[in-house]
């Protein structure tokens, strides 16, 4: 032991001696342990966001009553089942908007709440005085509070004009709801006798009286644990698509500590010799230098866990208001500290120093000990590999092109991408190697070859900083280059399916039916176009059966992918349905396959006519004549309208309707304002990949910074001579910097195809298997020129220091070089 204590001792003085070495990989481990324990922590918050909003209604094992078919219960039918002996309570839920920004309110009777779930808790013992007394009161968590910019007791006016009763902080609320009286809700809402469920505390009793004599089919029990599991299978890809940019950061920042350790291995090859000339043996020198590993890694990784934090924190209000807008998932607004994320971000850390440290770790023990006197054995060491690294690299591609082929699911995605990255990873060492010896054989001035054989016998220490360069350029063009496609169709999709002027949305049917007569008498109003939604369950998943009206605006500008000739004439009789990207390939549907749509009274079978996109929605959708669904569903509010009107008569037309019927109209907007809360949703869908993507780059140039740096003490031995030959040191240094920008051009030129493999990947297979639907896949040249300038700024920015201390270096300090063993 106390070998080993002494031998980890002298390993751990070479760190003091090389500050700037110690520097790249304590940077490397914890920026790279920062991203990945970051992404777990965000993906851990919403996933007990997510249990905490399954236990709202259903802990303590309470059940739910939800409509058959339509979005609301009348409130004769709660009546009715009290009087019966069934033990149940009202809820009322909808998303209001404050500020533009969404939240999600719930009315609830305190009284009659089961006691053991997230509401009854936040009942039990309380003074509810306040609560249920006029104006009421909200109840909500302290993030709540937070977003509004609200402190205890504030109003907060709605989008509609009406405002929110004065608010009450309270840690017990569930996560990312505004908790009022159903009474006041109702009257918030414009919903009079209207609730969303009936909150089931325990079953009735034998002899009472079932459902079905109660209520008919006009409600069903919602299964425990039905929406949750829903919820946790609509958002496993999302999770899973961030947790492989996590996984990739991670990667990219392990490159800089494995040339780190590689590198440190080198540089420690004469101290390697010494200790096992002195006696240290082989098994004290390797649980030395595993020791040394451990302990940097738990160092590095304590300040990336801490670090992860604080970047889950930044990134969660995004992460939050995508996870809202895609699938209504509500995660909780603060972090907390989770010791299963913190413990796999050691672990990883520690893990992936192993990983990254192993190969030198195992040459340095190979080698024998006048081996290891030679300065540049282990680079030597390296070259050995360039010809396995080449059969690897095909190896890698042919596996990531079986996974496309018979793969069928988002794992042999994200496989087939691995193989992709890795085989290009693997082939960027060679491809260069080649090019440079092929610039060698061209050249005949004797300074010009000694430059390309010079940058070829560098490869290896750059190789590593290279490839972490290639990887995030890659992904910058491949992600940058989805992202952007998406964007592009995403507004010409909302182009087409906002094909009327004003979107609106009446408080009930009988008030919808006095706003649609007062509208056929505006002369401004072109068309009325009502709508109808239901939910049904297909083939286990929520799916949506939506009625329009089959008018000319639809024909002309409704978005299809495929579509039979005569669609929208079999929409229009009842017997044709559109069906959404995502539910035709979830059910493995084409033109002309039958669907089955269970109904109140029984299985209705339509053909399919079309196939239309629909990106944002994780549930499938059909669309019928409207006039189809109400007979199905009677029950089916018919209270949604599109109105086609003259633009320039659109903002009197809506004022004119609020003026009129005041709140009889729930919600109201116009075409514009829809498609800036759609793009707002869409930005903040993307601004966590962004972010990634950002600092992976940063990773990758620090990444280069670090192999630059710890090889300049390296680079005096080879250039020493070349000066001594009369090259001046400013000509050496234009050299220096000038093959620092070839090689990242190169490598930025070699990141172009990758990252178009990348994002073809992305659209036609991990976002399908993910998603559900496929995005058309565009390039866009523009954005390879910003990559290549920003592949020339990288090299230039991390160049500049090992060349100025070049550049610094006397010609004193060039001589000793001679009478050094080098």
């Amino acid at each position: 032991m106390k070998q080993i204590f002494w031998t980890f001792v002298t390993l751990l003085s070479h760190w003091r001696r090389r500050p700037g070495n110690f520097f790249a990989l304590f940077v490397g481990l914890a920026i790279a342990t920062a991203l990945w324990s970051g992404v777990q922590a965000l993906n851990a918050q919403a996933r007990k966001s997510y249990d905490r909003a399954a236990s709202v209604f259903s802990g303590g094992g309470a059940q739910s009553l939800v409509p058959t078919s339509g979005a609301t219960i009348p409130q004769e039918l709660f009546v009715k089942l009290r009087l019966a002996g069934w033990k149940v309570s009202p809820a009322l839920e909808a998303t209001v908007l404050v500020r533009g920004t969404p939240f999600q309110l719930i009315g609830v009777e305190p009284l009659t709440l089961p006691r053991g779930g997230q509401l009854g808790g936040l009942v039990d013992g309380g003074d509810f005085s306040a609560f249920f007394a006029p104006p009421g009161q909200v109840i909500a968590p302290p993030e709540v509070l937070r977003d509004l910019g609200a402190k205890d007791g504030d109003r907060i006016a709605l989008d509609t004009g009406k405002s929110l009763p004065p608010l009450r902080s309270s840690a017990q609320a569930p996560p990312g709801l505004l908790t009022v009286d159903i009474g006041v809700a109702q009257t918030l809402l414009g919903r009079p006798g209207q609730m969303s469920r009936l909150i089931l505390r325990q079953p009735p009793d034998n002899d009472a009286p079932s459902l079905a004599s109660v209520v008919g089919n006009a409600l069903r029990l919602l299964p425990a644990g039905e929406e949750e599991a829903d919820l946790k299978r609509l958002t496993e890809s999302f999770h899973l698509n961030l947790t492989a940019f996590g996984l990739l950061a991670f990667l990219v920042g392990l490159f800089i500590v494995h040339a780190a350790f590689g590198l440190a291995f080198e540089q420690r090859l004469g101290m390697v010799r010494t200790l096992r000339a002195v006696g240290v043996s082989t098994r004290a020198l390797a649980a030395a230098l595993f020791g040394e590993v451990a302990l940097l890694a738990l160092v590095a990784g304590g300040f990336g866990v801490a670090a992860g934090f604080w970047l889950a924190s930044a990134l969660l209000p995004n992460v939050a208001a995508s996870l809202d807008a895609l699938y209504g998932a509500r995660v909780a607004g603060g972090l907390t500290l989770d010791p299963t994320w913190l413990l796999s971000g050691l672990g990883i850390a520690l893990v992936g120093a192993l990983v990254a440290a192993a190969g030198g770790l195992a040459k340095a023990l190979r080698l024998p000990i006048l081996a290891a006197a030679q300065p540049f054995a282990w680079r030597q060491a390296q070259q050995v590999f360039m010809r396995r690294r080449a059969w690897l690299a095909l190896l890698a591609f042919g596996a990531a092109f079986a996974a496309y082929l018979w793969g069928d699911s988002l794992y042999t995605g994200f496989a087939a991408l691995a193989g992709l990255l890795f085989g290009a990873a693997l082939l960027l060492p060679v491809l260069l190697s080649a090019a440079l010896r092929l610039g060698e054989s061209f050249s005949s001035a004797p300074l010009v070859n000694w430059f390309w054989a010079d940058s070829r016998q560098q490869l290896p220490g750059l190789a590593l900083a290279l490839t972490a360069l290639l990887l995030a350029f890659a992904t910058n063009v491949g992600v940058g280059g989805m992202v952007e496609g998406f964007r592009q169709t995403f507004a010409h999709w909302l182009d087409e399916r906002l094909a009327a002027e004003v979107y609106y949305e009446a408080a009930g049917a009988p008030e919808a039916r006095r706003i649609e007569a007062w509208l056929a008498t505006r002369p401004e109003v072109l068309a009325v176009l009502p709508s109808a939604r239901t939910s049904v369950r297909l083939s286990g998943w929520p799916t949506e059966i939506f009625g329009m009206t089959p008018h000319e605006t639809f024909r002309a500008h409704f978005p299809m992918i495929d579509q039979a000739p005569d669609a929208w004439e079999a929409l229009q009789r009842g017997d044709g349905a559109l069906i959404s990207e995502q539910l035709a390939r979830r059910l493995k549907l084409g033109l002309g396959s039958s669907l089955d749509l269970p109904t109140a009274s029984g299985i209705w079978r339509v053909k399919v006519g079309g196939v239309f996109p629909d990106y944002g929605n994780p549930r499938g959708q059909a669309r019928i004549d409207i006039d189809a669904l109400t007979r199905h569903w009677p029950d089916a509010p018919r209270v949604s309208y599109g109105l086609r009107v003259a633009p320039q008569e659109t903002p009197r037309l809506i004022a004119a309707m609020q003026a009129e019927f005041g709140e009889k109209i729930v919600r109201i907007a116009d075409q514009a304002a829809i498609k800036k809360i759609s793009t707002r949703i869409f930005e903040h869908t993307f601004a966590v990949t962004t972010a990634l993507n950002t600092l992976t780059l940063v990773v990758s140039a620090i990444a280069l910074l670090a192999s630059l740096t710890t090889l300049g003490d390296t680079r005096l031995a080879q250039v020493a001579p070349v000066w001594a030959s009369g090259v001046s040191r400013r000509r050496l240094a234009q050299l220096e910097f000038l093959r620092v920008l070839a090689l990242t051009a190169a490598t930025a030129v070699l990141a172009v195809p990758l990252g178009l493999g990348l994002s073809w990947c992305l659209v036609a297979v991990v976002n399908v298997q993910a998603f559900g639907w496929r995005l058309p896949f565009e390039i866009f040249p523009w954005q390879w020129a910003e990559i290549l300038a920003l592949a020339l700024l990288t090299a230039a920015i991390a160049s500049i220091a090992p060349i100025l201390r070049f550049v610094r270096t006397t010609p004193a300090q060039l001589a000793r070089i001679f009478a050094n063993e080098r």
